[in-house]
C-alpha cells in the first residue's frame, strides 16, 4: 500500500470513529429525554432500534446498497411497531442520523438507478413518519420535520460530490476529444508534408526515366529515403498517445526551419528563409518555437499541394519586443474563380493553434500574384527580459 492510499485508509477510519462518537452521544441524549418525558420503560425499543441503524451506517463501506437497504427495512419495521405499540415516534434522531448517512453515500457513490431507489425508499420513511407521531391536527410533527431535514442533508450531500465528479469526467473527457484532434492535426501536417513530398519525387522519376534513365536510380533512393523519414516522422507522433516524455520535443529551433526550407527547395523553385538572431531565437517559448515551425511546414505543404507553379517562395521570422512574426508568400499566379485553393484541416488546425495561444493568423492572396500566410504570436511576459 503507498502513502497516499494508507492515509486515505486513515482518514476514513478517523471519521467513522468520529461518526461513532456522535452516534452514541445522540443515543444517549435521546433515551435520556425519553426517560424524562415518557418513562424509563419507554426508551429501550427506539434505542435499540438506532443502535442498529447506526451500526449498519459504521459498516456501509462493505456494502453501501445493501446497507442502504438494510437500513430502510429496519426503519419501515420500527415505525408501525411504535405506532401500533404506543411507543415514541419514529425514526428518532440516532434513526434519522444514521439513515441520513446511508442514504447519503447510497446517492454519492451508487450508480443513477440504485441511488434513486435509495433515495425514493428513504423519502417514504419521511412520509411514514407522519403516521407515528399521531399529531396531524397540530400541523406538521417535529419527527418528520427532522426526518425531512436529514433526507434532504443526505441527498445534499450525495448530489454534490456526485456532480462534481460529473463535471470533472466531462472536462477529462473534453480533453481527451481535444488530445484526439490535436493528434489528427498532427498527422496531417506530417503526412501530408511528407507524402506530398513522395508525389513530387515519384513525378520527377517519370520525367527523368523518359530523359535521363541513368538518373533513375538516385531519384528512386530519394523517394525511399522520403518513405522511410515519413515512416519516422508518423512513429513519433502517435508515439505521443503511448509516452509523451520519450515523444520528439516541442520545440523546434532556427536549424530545424533551415531544414525543413531545404527539403523543400528544389524543381526550379528558391525558397528564401529569414531567421531572427540566434540570441531571439533562443529566447523563443517551447509554445511559440512549436507552433513557428507549424506555421512555416504547413504553408510549404499548402504551396506544394496547392500551388505548385510557383518559382519562388519566401519564409520570413521576425521578432520584437512583444510578438512573434511568421510570414510565407509565394508568386503563383491566381487561380481561377473554377479551382480556387481549398481550406483544409492544416489551415484550420493552425489558426486553432494561433488563437490558443493569443495570436492571429492572416490568410489569403496577395494583391499582386500568390498567396501569404501571416501569424502572429505574443511572446509571454515571462519570457521578455
Amino acid at each position: 500500500m503507498n502513502v497516499p492510499e494508507w492515509l486515505a485508509g486513515r482518514a476514513r477510519n478517523a471519521s467513522d470513529l468520529g461518526l461513532a462518537v456522535v452516534f452514541a452521544a445522540v443515543l444517549t441524549f435521546w433515551a435520556s429525554r425519553i426517560a424524562e418525558s415518557w418513562g424509563s420503560g419507554y426508551w429501550q425499543f427506539g434505542c435499540v432500534a438506532g443502535a442498529v441503524v447506526c451500526l449498519i451506517a459504521l459498516l456501509r463501506r462493505r456494502e453501501r446498497a445493501w446497507a442502504a437497504i438494510a437500513g430502510l427495512a429496519v426503519a419501515a419495521v420500527a415505525i408501525p411497531a411504535a405506532l401500533f405499540g404506543g411507543l415514541p415516534a419514529e425514526p428518532g434522531p440516532a434513526m434519522t442520523l444514521g439513515l441520513s448517512v446511508l442514504v447519503g453515500s447510497a446517492v454519492r457513490t451508487l450508480p443513477a438507478r440504485s441511488a434513486g431507489a435509495i433515495a425514493a425508499g428513504g423519502l417514504a420513511v419521511v412520509v411514514a413518519s407522519l403516521f407515528s407521531a399521531r399529531t396531524l391536527a397540530f400541523g406538521v410533527p417535529a419527527v418528520t420535520m427532522l426526518n425531512g431535514a436529514g433526507w434532504l442533508a443526505a441527498v445534499a450531500a450525495g448530489l454534490a460530490p456526485r456532480l462534481l465528479a460529473a463535471r470533472r469526467r466531462a472536462a477529462a473527457d473534453k480533453v481527451r476529444r481535444d488530445e484526439r484532434l490535436a493528434l489528427a492535426r498532427e498527422l496531417h501536417d506530417v503526412v501530408a508534408h511528407h507524402v506530398t513530398g513522395i508525389v513530387l519525387q515519384a513525378q520527377a522519376a517519370q520525367l527523368v526515366a523518359r530523359k535521363r534513365p541513368e538518373q533513375v536510380d538516385a531519384s528512386l533512393a530519394g523517394i525511399e529515403a522520403a518513405g522511410s523519414e515519413a515512416l519516422a516522422a508518423m512513429r513519433r507522433v502517435v508515439g505521443l498517445l503511448r509516452d509523451a516524455d520519450g515523444a520528439d520535443p516541442a520545440t523546434r529551433s532556427p536549424e530545424r526551419l533551415e531544414d525543413l526550407v531545404e527539403r523543400f527547395g528544389g524543381d526550379g523553385r528558391t525558397v528564401r528563409l529569414r531567421l531572427p538572431d540566434d540570441d531571439e531565437a533562443a529566447a523563443w517559448p517551447p509554445e511559440v518555437a512549436s507552433t513557428v515551425y507549424r506555421v512555416v511546414r504547413e504553408s510549404l505543404t499548402n504551396i506544394a499541394r496547392h500551388a505548385p507553379q510557383s518559382r519562388t517562395v519566401t519564409v520570413g521570422v521576425a521578432r520584437d519586443r512583444d510578438a512573434v512574426t511568421v510570414e510565407v508568400t509565394d508568386d503563383a499566379p491566381r487561380p481561377s474563380a473554377r479551382s480556387p485553393r481549398r481550406r483544409g484541416y492544416g489551415l484550420v488546425g493552425m489558426r486553432e493553434r494561433l488563437e490558443a495561444l493569443g495570436g492571429t493568423l492572416r490568410a489569403g492572396p496577395r494583391e499582386d500574384a500568390g498567396w501569404s500566410v501571416c501569424a502572429t504570436l505574443p511572446v509571454p511576459t515571462r519570457e521578455r527580459r
